[in-house]
């Protein structure tokens, strides 16, 4: 009996309720004939009758009794429990999961994520910051961050954030005072370097250009950390060269702490984007979300 149909179920309830197939019928938009039907395959499958019906009148038997006051108020949460779905489906509320690179979590999300939950009370951004590259349907989440050589071809895409970032290469004062100032990437196969490694994964090249010149080199030096503020902690602290984002050694070389080196060679790659695996069915507040991000990508162009 696990497998009746909840339609069947729910006819015999409003026949049942209005004690006529023609009133049930109108309440529910659909032909007397066709509840009817349900009812006799209802019955059928059961092997008890469940309505006494005549020309003049419909009434349950002691069995359609039985039923009736059990079955109403579980279809009674079954319509409540799919009625909450409309919330999910016409208005922005539930939770966003996103997967996003750290410096992304650092530099853009926290102004875009706070100024859009500000507009949707009603939605709740669970953020998970890792530079590890993973699948993010099969780790559950709505959608991810990526920069453009890590997105996944079959994802759709949006711009988030600044269309364009650059690699800048800096020092400390006293590390450059001591050791030199490098006047070419090539230079600095004799020096310190502080680099970044993405867990798992062995530290990456820093890549320089210049015009049409291009230059990928695999530096050395005394740390190699995945974490931001420990490799520009070191820099301040005299420990070697720094390659890494504008946007997160401009504070340091503001305040006199880190020196810019080797300025003619900077590398300026493509902003960040949203990706999400389709456009059908989208939870409210991803579309909520990706219709946000659109519009910030419009004022900023």
């Amino acid at each position: 009996m696990d497998d009746l149909p909840l339609s069947d179920l729910d006819a015999f309830t409003a026949i049942a309720r209005e004690r006529s197939f023609r009133a049930a019928a109108r309440k529910r938009g659909v032909s007397p004939s066709s509840l009817s039907d349900s009812l006799r395959r209802l019955e059928e499958r059961l092997g008890v009758r469940l309505l006494n019906r005549t020309t003049r009148s419909v009434t349950p038997t002691e069995a359609g009794e039985r039923l009736l006051e059990r079955l109403a108020p579980a279809l009674g949460e079954v319509a409540s429990a799919l009625g909450q779905l409309d919330s999910f489906r016409d208005s922005p509320a539930g939770t966003l999961r996103l997967n996003v690179p750290t410096i992304v979590s650092r530099l853009f999300l926290p102004d875009i994520a706070s100024r859009f939950l500000a507009l949707y009370p009603q939605i709740r951004m669970e953020i998970l910051a890792e530079d590890d590259f993973i699948d993010v349907v099969e780790g559950g989440f709505d959608a991810g961050i990526r920069y453009d050589e890590r997105l996944e071809r079959d994802m759709i895409a949006v711009p988030l954030g600044p269309r364009r970032q650059r690699y800048i290469t800096a020092a400390a004062p006293g590390y450059l005072a001591k050791r030199g100032t490098p006047s070419h990437p090539r230079d600095l196969l004799d020096h310190d370097c502080i680099r970044h490694r993405f867990l798992s994964r062995a530290p990456f090249a820093w890549e320089f250009d210049r015009g049409e010149e291009s230059l990928l080199l695999s530096v050395t030096g005394p740390l190699v950390a995945n974490s931001i503020e420990m490799e520009v902690g070191a820099a301040v602290a005299g420990l070697g060269v720094i390659r890494t984002f504008e946007e997160v050694l401009v504070p340091a070389i503001r305040r006199g702490e880190l020196v810019p080196i080797l300025e003619d060679w900077v590398t300026e790659f493509s902003g960040p984007f949203l990706y999400y695996a389709s456009r059908k069915h989208m939870p409210p507040a991803l579309r909520a979300f990706v219709d946000f991000v659109k519009v910030e990508a419009r004022r900023g162009a």
